[in-house]
């Protein structure tokens, strides 16, 4: 009967988990649809915006700070993660990302000075036992992640390069692609990559007329683009987020449900097993008293 106990107590606690993780995948799931239509919306003007600034040759000495290419002797990481767990491998392939691109920069390219930021409870709980390296963390981005917001943070950075506090700013995040699919990205944020190379490969390009130049125009134009592109990133990283916690709850809830199956079937059987062996000692003390 003890062991008739223990599964019940399995039972119960089974069937409480899967209470649980169903309520999390309904909770994931319309915060999800919100997430996707926000990186729907914004990807066709952020990818606009990034066309444009790609086909200007900067050739003819049109040129902005965001441009200036520059020994690296001091490199920036931005390392997106998320602020809760039980979302899969979504965590954890950033961080192993991210740490892949701190061997590099130390090891390979021997850099000066290598410093990070996390954006997420879960990269800086990880990245803050390795001293000197996380300079800030912005893990309340995501409770209210506006344009402005996520703007003046972009804005932070980008002042850095200009001051030549940083020569390369890369980021590492989770690009949203569909509910099951999260496409890791590592890409250089500063600075701006310019069209040159396509140019001289002879793809046709769009012909752009600037009013009043192309100086002006590049000079709103680029740090309008390095914000969308930021906002983007977030909104990315939110999107793919909720997707794969709900698919993790999904398979959790599945899973729940297949161990359940297999537990009130023991359960049965052990019953049965008990109340047989009940019939058996209640006849055979009956005939023990007969003889």
């Amino acid at each position: 009967m003890a062991n008739l106990k223990e599964v019940r107590t399995r039972i119960a606690s089974v069937s409480s988990t899967q209470q649980i993780t169903s309520a999390m995948k309904m909770v994931s799931a319309a915060k999800f649809r919100r997430a996707q239509n926000a990186i729907f919306g914004m990807r066709p003007y952020s990818e606009q915006l990034q066309e444009i600034i790609r086909d200007i040759n900067t050739k003819d000495g049109v040129l902005t700070p965001y441009h200036d290419t520059r020994k690296v002797d001091n490199v920036l990481l931005v390392v997106v993660t998320s602020n809760k767990g039980l979302c899969g491998a979504f965590n954890s392939n950033v961080i192993k990302e991210a740490s892949a691109r701190v061997r590099y920069y130390t090891n390979e390219l021997s850099v000066a000075n290598l410093k990070m930021i996390t954006l997420g409870k879960r990269g800086t709980d990880f990245f803050s036992k390795t001293k000197d390296l996380v300079v800030d963390s912005y893990d309340e981005i995501f409770d209210n992640a506006t344009f402005d917001q996520v703007a003046s943070f972009a804005d932070q950075i980008m002042g850095e390069f200009c001051l030549k506090k940083y020569d390369r700013v890369e980021l590492v995040y989770n690009q949203f692609k569909n509910s099951l699919v999260q496409i890791l990205v590592s890409e250089q944020f500063l600075p701006v990559v310019s069209g040159d190379t396509q140019k001289d490969s002879g793809d046709t390009k769009n012909d752009y007329i600037f009013e009043p130049n192309k100086q002006v125009i590049l000079q709103e134009m680029i740090p309008l683009t390095l914000r969308s592109h930021f906002y983007r990133m977030i909104l990315d990283s939110l999107a793919a987020e909720h997707g794969a916690r709900m698919t993790a709850m999904q398979k959790a809830t599945d899973n729940a449900t297949e161990l359940l199956k297999d537990l009130r079937l023991s359960y049965n059987k052990a019953r049965q097993a008990a109340i047989t062996n009940e019939i058996i000692e209640i006849v055979s003390g009956s005939e023990a008293l007969k003889g």
